[in-house]
């Protein structure tokens, strides 16, 4: 009997161990870029041609100090509008090279950011949104330094359209959002990603976040796009694919019913994530200038 229970605790000790090592590494995994692609001349070039536009590289510091880089774009007939485009995670400005063309032929400039922690944005970590609010904040107010911008929007899939719609508890220049499959909490979408690996949440995701939080001084739970939206009063059209496994379509579903009377969801039947353009790209491109157009 003696020695049963020195196994059972020495069991007990090793499945604690495994438990906290596995939710350290799904923290880290979560909350770090570790390949870091750089943006390149020739794929601004493109992207201006495609556009008529000229560009230029610019920079703006995050709260903290982190050095933050986008291209601006500017389209030879400017309509006085702006966009600011924000891409997915482990993605970087290029992830939105198909959305800065059509939006520079309608005249509007086009700032194209890494966000922090991506591309050549510095930053030692990715919030989800807790940081990188703040950052679009910056971003805004550089954009609307520009001479003849006069109206500033935003674009943004994924991680990107998240950060977007929490920003708008700190920014309120935006006259109107489009937000591409975002997610409505941190939270959440947590517990669904490992769900879709086969892995119980629980306790993994709750010590990943005490992990986060002890570690790095961020409570990745107060990520959340729902809470910002909830009284907002700037117009955001919800685009999201209904065959997307990655954020599932409640999300959108979700922040709709948040706040229906400032948002307006559209489902693009058989799209999967991030991909509604290229499902869909005549109407993509029709609802989301209508969308800024009329605001």
């Amino acid at each position: 009997m003696m020695g049963v229970m020195p196994r059972v605790i020495w069991y007990g000790l090793a499945i604690l161990i495994g438990l906290a090592g596995a939710s350290v590494y799904l923290a880290e995994g979560a909350v770090h870029i570790w390949k870091r692609d750089a943006a390149e001349t020739a794929a601004a070039n493109a992207i201006a041609k495609q556009g008529a536009a000229s560009w230029k590289a610019v920079q703006t510091a995050g709260r903290d100090g982190a050095q933050l880089s986008a291209w601006l774009l500017t389209p030879r007939e400017p309509n006085g509008g702006a966009v600011i485009l924000m891409h997915g995670v482990g993605d970087t400005r290029m992830g939105m090279s198909g959305h800065a063309p059509f939006l520079l032929r309608a005249g509007y400039t086009v700032l194209m950011p890494d966000s922090r922690g991506h591309g050549m944005s510095g930053g030692d970590i990715i919030t989800y949104g807790l940081r990188e609010a703040e950052d679009v904040h910056r971003w805004a107010g550089l954009v609307l330094a520009e001479p003849g911008i006069g109206r500033l929007y935003g674009l943004g899939q994924s991680m990107g359209a998240s950060i977007l719609i929490q920003s708008l508890a700190r920014e309120n220049r935006f006259r109107a959002l489009v937000a591409d499959c975002p997610f409505a909490t941190f939270d959440e979408i947590a517990h669904d990603r490992m769900s879709q690996n086969g892995i119980p949440a629980w306790p993994l995701v709750p010590l990943g976040f005490v992990y986060a939080r002890a570690r790095y001084g961020v409570q990745l739970t107060q990520a959340s796009p729902v809470e910002a939206l909830r009284a907002g009063r700037t117009p955001v059209l919800l685009i999201h694919g209904t065959a997307d496994t990655n954020i599932p379509p409640r999300h959108s579903r979700e922040l709709h019913a948040a706040n229906p009377a400032f948002t307006e969801l559209w489902e693009v039947p058989g799209a999967g994530h991030v991909a509604s353009l290229g499902t869909q790209p005549a109407e993509y491109r029709q609802r989301v200038l209508a969308w800024f157009q009329t605001r």
